[in-house]
């Protein structure tokens, strides 16, 4: 296609103007200069507002997962000055603290705490096809945030052509709200402009800092009781609905936790029940609410139901312009009982949700707090499990000179189990957004037909009644545990007897057991409050069943007892033989755990909120236990499990299985696919080992490429092995097209066309999930400066280790984001130390070796004067093995998109000679000289911010315990 010359040169012209008045100054952030910091910011450590509060429980319970990841994309047609951007980007962030704000915890109590305005927020731009950018877009979505370290926004951008690109802000739900991102695309649009036009930005009044808010809140807290006595007297015997799961969880429910189903609209339907609303004193919103209600009730079967709608905390002007989390949940409760006409159900929802408005400033996490065991049902479900919205118009960027158009980035998670949306733009739609595992499938796509046939009556004849409107219910007749009470698997009717109660019309639920020699036993759950006896139960079965079927005795239950998971408690039935009362290490720990934080002594089948628990304590407690037993657990498990009895078989399981997967034998142990799958090269290496470690705390999946005859090293591990090297490309085609993420650590070091081969059969084979390359310090070559920053130029000469380095970084960057591949990250490292044999025998023999073999054998040391060749400094970078394993595992969930340097920090010749001396008891003297080895001659510092939180030493990851570590420790391959 032939290059149209002039206006190839008048961009050219433009951009070199705006680069210009860059370099200026004129086109400077809003803030120029990282400014002062604000009087929010100098008042110190801020208290959590209650809805971040809950946000950041949320993430230490073990759902750090994206949903509540906020992705904000836009595909922008036209020239789009990515410096510019940057600058914009910046700007805000300067603006607004709270998208440079970490959450830190401090007597297990989390707080907020203000980041330095940074000079510059990192924007990369990824180049990849249309094709491949909607994986991309949802891959980096999915990535979570670090609240501990922050920051809580990240900025990508892909461009598909010259004039097309897209745009991704990603922000963590507990700095933003969908009011916010009106204020950000505003302001972004603005100071992208002034950024363009190299004028600067208008002066602006310093924006209200969410900090401040969060500070106010705290203050009003005394006057919260009133509310809260009002909601717990109005949710005090509400229950959540139960709603129909699938009997068998979907098998890619770990991939794909969510799903949404939509329906559309006629396009009159949201006039009409506007109108509708208008003629009974409601909003649209409360008419949508009402045909949620509505198609619930058909759901369930039953009248009292609770619904969570969104309330904000913005009131006045002031707050219009405030970044940050504002929301509150409101539980709406209505009774649909008596088959109301539609206008009747929407002025039964329009009272319930003027009432509920009344108290919407008291946070929904207390009113949880105050209720206590009572907001849940007793199989562990929280009361708001199901909410409704109305959907407008999204929010996209319209950056100056471009044309922008909002991208949904679908990322497969749910905030509940079940959310109705009625979408109110010129494409009007009814749809139902669940969670795989709350919510049968085919009743889902049932229910989002039903719901849009619901919208679409009461559009066109409101007056009828709930029965007659929207066509068929979806075909739900059943509660939720009925469809496998005992936890078989088995389709629905599980033993006959069981399957003859259900059916009863005056049965709700039932389940039959038999204990070990004993007599067959039924138990059922009446419908109502009055119903058939015990003994008119049995003799409806004699009838039914053959006499071996018939169960011994009836009980009749207020509730079945379940697990967390919602099944049958077998042993927590009358008659059922008493369970033993839990002994041993892990039992104690528990019982002291809950006795400790929650002042009272359990019994085994006390349950966690019946004893005052709530979900901080269940952090605390799993962090207590976690700390204790070396076992992993979460927040979540605690709210799960509830019982001391359950938490300590969920401990005995996981103790069982890790002494299992350590005991088996590399040839016993089969291969598993596994969802999150982790491929691992080089596991038995001295960085592998601890990338591999790493990866299994962290409770990741992980696939580990060894030789035949180490991979025992890693199988001690307790990870699945596969057979192979470098020099084995089929082999290694097909661990790559078996994993969800490879992290590429192996190196031959001496025979680089080995590494790139093994490199380009890697990437051609690569097809999902990220790509983290072990990479070193040497690609840089001999950069002409001492100090080196990320992604700098590389510069003759090259050593042939470091040229393969760089010839497979650009292999793999190249890759990158085409053909549904994920990001790519190239973590630059220098010498690794660590205690591990691999790692020893580099300190001995390596770049180090001059050093340690002069020192171990007591020969003088000679090193290069500072001064020397122009350079003031001799010495080299290093990283320790662990910090570097966190640097490499984070860039799976947050790729870099490029290049990274890993680094524990720099140690001039003269302080290791003299560390390495003083570790060995030499007698080497040690002198300067105006001459450099050639082993010696290094000189380059190199930055590090990419990475630094990662890289943060922990206890004994300093140079000198390191050292000590190496030098003084056995063998060995593990810490």
């Amino acid at each position: 296609m032939p290059t149209d010359v002039p206006a190839a040169v008048a961009r050219q012209e433009e951009l070199l103007r705006r680069a210009r008045a860059r370099a200026s100054g004129r086109g400077a952030s809003s803030s120029g200069a990282p400014q002062a910091a604000s009087e929010s910011a100098r008042r110190g450590p801020a208290p959590l507002s209650h809805a971040q509060r809950r946000m950041w429980l949320m993430d230490r319970l073990g759902h750090g997962s994206a949903s509540y990841s906020v992705p904000f994309a836009t595909r922008l047609r036209g020239p789009l000055d990515t410096a510019a951007l940057t600058t914009a980007v910046t700007s805000l962030v300067q603006r607004h603290e709270i998208l440079r704000t970490r959450y830190g915890q401090r007597d297990g109590e989390p707080y907020q705490e203000t980041l330095s305005a940074p000079e510059a927020v990192p924007v990369p731009v990824v180049d990849t096809d249309e094709d491949g950018a909607h994986a991309v877009l949802a891959e980096e979505a999915r990535r979570p945030f670090d609240l501990s370290t922050g920051p809580v926004m990240r900025a990508l951008v892909l461009r598909h052509g010259e004039q097309d690109h897209t745009v991704l802000l990603t922000f963590h739900h507990i700095a933003i709200d969908g009011g916010s991102l009106e204020t950000v695309a505003r302001e972004l649009a603005e100071l992208y402009g002034a950024a363009v036009d190299g004028t600067g930005p208008r002066p602006q009044a310093a924006p209200p800092q969410y900090a401040d808010f969060a500070r106010s809140e705290l203050a009003a807290a005394g006057r919260l009781e009133e509310g809260l006595r009002h909601w717990t007297g109005r949710l005090a015997d509400a229950v959540p609905p139960r709603l129909p799961r699938p009997a068998k969880a979907p098998s890619d429910a770990v991939t794909r936790p969510a799903a949404t189903r939509t329906v559309p609209l006629t396009e009159q339907v949201p006039q009409a029940l506007r109108a509708l609303g208008g003629e009974h004193r409601a909003t649209l919103f409360t008419v949508a609410l009402a045909a949620a209600f509505a198609a619930l009730q058909r759901l369930t079967g039953k009248d009292d139901l609770v619904i969570g709608v969104a309330s904000t905390h913005r009131q006045g002007a002031a707050m219009r312009e405030l970044v940050g989390l504002c929301v509150n949940t409101l539980p709406v409760r209505v009774d649909t009982s008596g088959d109301p006409a539609f206008t009747v159900l929407v002025e039964r929802v329009r009272d319930a949700l003027l009432e509920a408005q009344q108290y919407r400033h008291v946070p929904f996490d207390l009113v949880l707090e105050r209720l206590g065991a009572a907001a849940r049902d007793t199989d562990g479900t929280a009361l708001v499990r199901v909410t409704a919205d109305v959907l407008g118009r999204p929010t996209a960027l319209h950056l100056p000179g471009t044309a922008g158009e909002y991208v949904e980035v679908g990322v497969d998670e749910a905030k509940f189990d079940l959310s109705f949306g009625l979408v109110d733009t010129e494409a009007p739609a009814a749809l139902v957004q669940y969670r795989r595992t709350a919510l049968d499938g085919d009743e889902a796509t049932g229910l989002g037909t039903h719901y849009a046939a619901l919208l679409e009556a009461g559009a066109a004849d409101p007056h009828l009644r709930l029965s007659q409107l929207g066509g068929t219910a979806p075909a739900h007749q059943e509660d939720e545990g009925s469809r496998d009470p005992q936890g078989t698997g088995d389709t629905p009717g599980g033993h006959p007897a069981e399957a003859a109660l259900r059916a009863h019309p005056r049965i709700a639920e039932a389940t039959v057991a038999r204990p070990d020699g004993g007599p067959l036993l039924a138990y059922a759950v009446l419908r109502e409050s009055v119903g058939p006896t015990p003994h008119e139960l049995r003799s409806h079965l004699r009838a039914a069943l053959a006499p071996r079927s018939v169960p011994a005795a009836v009980t009749l239950l207020d509730s079945l007892p379940r697990t967390a998971d919602g099944r049958v408690d077998q042993a927590r039935l009358p008659g059922m033989p008493a369970p033993a009362v839990p002994t041993g290490p892990r039992a104690d720990a528990v019982t002291e755990g809950f006795t400790a934080l929650l002042g009272r002594v359990p019994a085994p089948d006390d349950d966690f909120f019946a004893l005052g628990g709530h979900s901080l304590v269940a952090v605390r407690l799993a962090e207590r236990l976690r700390e204790a037993l070396k076992l992993p657990l979460t927040g979540l498990d605690i709210l799960q499990a509830r019982t001391p009895r359950a938490v300590t078989a969920l401990l005995d399981a996981r103790e069982i299985e890790r002494a299992a997967v350590k005991a088996a034998p590399v040839s016993a142990r089969p291969r598993r696919t596994r969802p999150g799958t982790v491929l691992v090269t080089g596991a038995t290496g001295g960085v592998g080992a601890f990338i591999v470690r790493e990866l299994a705390a962290q409770g990741r999946p992980v696939l580990a490429l060894a030789r035949p005859e180490s991979a025992h090293l890693v199988a001690a591990e307790g990870v699945d092995v596969v057979e192979g090297d470098l020099a084995d490309l089929a082999g290694l085609r097909q661990a790559v097209d078996g994993a969800d993420a490879v992290v590429h650590a192996a190196c031959t070091f001496t025979r680089p066309e080995v590494d790139v081969a093994a490199m380009e059969a890697m990437t051609a084979a690569w097809r999902r999930g990220p790509f983290v390359f072990v990479s070193s310090v040497d690609a840089y070559g001999h950069p002409a400066e001492d100090r080196v920053a990320e992604e700098s130029a590389s510069r003759d000469p090259l050593s042939p280790y470091g040229r393969a380095k760089l010839d497979c970084e650009a292999l793999l960057l190249r890759a990158a984001g085409t053909e549904g591949r994920g990001g790519a990250s190239a973590v630059r490292s220098p010498i690794v130390w660590g205690p591990h044999d691999r790692l020893r025998d580099q300190l001995r023999w390596g770049a180090t070796g001059l050093l340690y073999q002069a020192a171990q054998e007591g020969r003088p040391i000679a090193l290069p004067r500072p001064g020397t060749g122009g350079h003031a400094w001799y010495g080299a970078a290093w990283v320790h093995a662990a910090a570097l394993a966190r640097s490499v595992t984070a860039c799976l969930d947050t790729p870099v998109h490029g290049v990274a340097n890993a680094l524990s920090g720099h140690v001039s010749w003269r302080d290791l000679a003299t560390d390495l001396t003083e570790l060995l008891g030499s007698t080497s003297p040690i002198h300067e000289t105006d001459q450099v080895h050639q082993d010696l001659d290094h000189r380059w510092h190199y930055d590090c911010a990419r990475l630094a939180a990662p890289l943060r030493p922990r206890p004994g990851e300093d140079r000198r315990p390191v050292l000590a570590a190496m030098v003084n420790g056995g063998s060995g391959h593990a810490l």
